[in-house]
């Protein structure tokens, strides 16, 4: 090849300095890496040879090959002990964090994992199983008493058999989980709570003096086309989740009303899907008059706020133009 003026450009040997080449240099650049445990400080490990294009995803499986027992799945990064640090995406580069050669990294180990739908289906098929256990009145339990049996506890026991039977077929063929696994002790946790109310809240609703609604079939069923309708409206949300979600991927977007009337709740609150959970055993609660039934609404409450304000944070500081009318659980108040 010649220049402008035909003659062949000479070969100096001259080395590339502009800025293009220069950032690829960088980040083709091995590096040395510091594993710190995130509670004490303490090195796990020291990574050679790993260049600035390094996934977090990459680094925990260098992780688990140098110490075995570290699952990725248990494996949780974080640049910060800083307690307000929030924990690093699998998708982020050491780039991206600003980690350089001779950087530290803190892991924290989350234990044994096991997998969300694991999870789900044990702790929704147990109340399907214990509910019944007392549905006919076992006289290992309640004696041999022959009261008869109002209609209400025979609405009670097809909706609570709904409730359960509708969460482990969404749990099979519609919710789409942005982790793999939660710590293994939520199995226990989990299945604690929902196997225990269970059986408080059925024991008493199959009891033999079970008392029916003072009303009679008019709260019966005003809490019934409550409980109906705000199952149907929890069953839109999640489908509405679920269409946000590609399948396969952890994307995340602000979630919006469909076409369908029950998800236009989304223009009031952040998760209307707890709001509709909610509100669908406070239906059960009127339904029945049963005292544990409604303490079991109330606890479902607290707990599903407490999960709803933490989603609404997130979705505020991840969206700059996140709904700002939108409260997280209870339009107007929460």
């Amino acid at each position: 090849m010649r220049n402008a003026q035909g003659t062949p450009p000479e070969s100096s040997g001259a080395v590339c300095v502009c800025t293009g080449c220069s950032a690829v240099g960088e980040a083709l650049k091995k590096m040395k890496l510091q594993i710190h445990d995130l509670r004490s400080n303490k090195l796990i490990c020291s990574l050679e040879e790993v260049d600035q294009q390094t996934t977090v995803l990459q680094l925990k499986n260098r992780v688990r090959a140098q110490c075995g027992q570290l699952c990725p799945e248990r494996q949780q990064f974080k640049i910060s002990r800083d307690k307000k640090a929030r924990p690093v995406k699998d998708g982020d580069s050491l780039q991206s964090l600003g980690i350089s050669d001779g950087g530290v990294i803190y892991l924290k180990d989350l234990g044994p994992q096991v997998g969300w739908s694991t999870v789900f289906l044990a702790e929704y098929a147990g109340p399907l199983a214990v509910y019944l256990l007392f549905y006919p009145r076992p006289a290992l339990v309640y004696g041999t008493s022959r009261a008869g049996t109002d209609i209400a506890v025979h609405v009670a026991m097809v909706c609570w058999t709904l409730h359960y039977a509708k969460r482990l077929l969404e749990t099979l063929f519609v919710h789409r989980f942005s982790h793999a696994t939660m710590p293994l002790r939520n199995l226990f946790k989990n299945c604690s709570y929902y196997w225990g109310f269970t059986a408080f809240v059925s024991y008493y609703i199959n009891h033999p003096l079970y008392t029916p609604p003072g009303l009679g079939s008019v709260q019966l069923f005003a809490g019934l086309a409550l409980f109906l309708v705000c199952e149907y409206g929890n069953f839109s949300i999640h489908i509405a989740l679920r269409d946000l979600r590609p399948p396969g991927t952890k994307e995340r977007k602000i979630p919006m009303p469909t076409s369908n009337p029950m998800t236009k709740l989304f223009h009031f609150v952040s998760c209307p899907n707890y709001t509709y959970e909610v509100g669908a055993w406070l239906g059960f609660s009127l339904m029945t008059q049963c005292l544990p039934a409604l303490l079991f609404a109330v606890a479902g409450f607290l707990q599903m706020a407490q999960w709803a304000r933490g989603k609404h944070r997130n979705y505020r500081r991840d969206f700059p133009s996140y709904p700002q009318g939108r409260t997280a659980i209870v339009p107007f108040v929460i």
